[in-house]
């Protein structure tokens, strides 16, 4: 009986190669989108969708331009044409809208505020230093709230071996998450 709990317990651990910069960054990724969507926040996939129908538009372009009967050179030439104006398209949306951003949510049911969480991290290549973000999903909203971050040492959350200490990391999300939720909320006068 002892063996099995100790099984199971070693099966949840969110274990991660300390050396993968790349890794490191998804592990607490996912962890931060587990952490924000426990707290009632939806997630809103609908960037998402639009970046899959439009990559799913680039495919069949490209198939269209590899297949297509190859006698008519401006067709091949307006299909190169579209390719790329699509491709532009797909990371015009990447740069100017997604950025650095992990997820994006609704409002919370039953807010005041009528927008969602934009919530961005950073990792630099050869640092240790992870910055959390958390902004309003329409900064010009007026109910949009105060942009918080903080940035701290990976290494306070994930121990020699590469497991994620989730108490602590939870803990240190949990305050982001609060911080700017109290930040955006009108002040009661006393």
């Amino acid at each position: 009986m002892e063996e099995k709990k100790t099984e199971s317990a070693t099966k949840n651990v969110k274990k991660v190669n300390l050396l993968d910069h790349i890794a490191i960054k998804h592990l607490l990724d996912e962890s931060v989108s587990d952490i924000v969507t426990s707290r009632g926040y939806k997630e809103d996939v609908r960037l998402s969708n639009v970046k899959f129908l439009l990559g799913g538009i680039i495919i069949v372009v490209a198939l269209v331009a590899q297949f297509y009967n190859k006698k008519c050179g401006i067709c091949l030439l307006l299909d190169f044409g579209k390719y790329v104006v699509l491709t532009a398209v797909m990371q015009l949306i990447l740069y100017i809208k997604e950025k650095n951003a992990i997820l994006f949510t609704y409002p919370l049911e039953g807010s005041f505020t009528s927008t969602g969480l934009v919530v961005s991290s950073k990792l630099p290549r050869f640092s240790d230093q992870y910055t959390l973000t958390i902004d309003s999903a329409d900064p010009q909203s007026i109910s949009a709230g105060k942009s918080v971050q903080f940035t701290k040492s990976v290494t306070q959350w994930l121990t020699k071996d590469g497991v994620l200490v989730e108490g602590l990391f939870w803990k240190d999300v949990e305050a982001l998450v609060k911080e700017y939720t109290e930040a955006g909320e009108p002040k009661k006068k006393r």
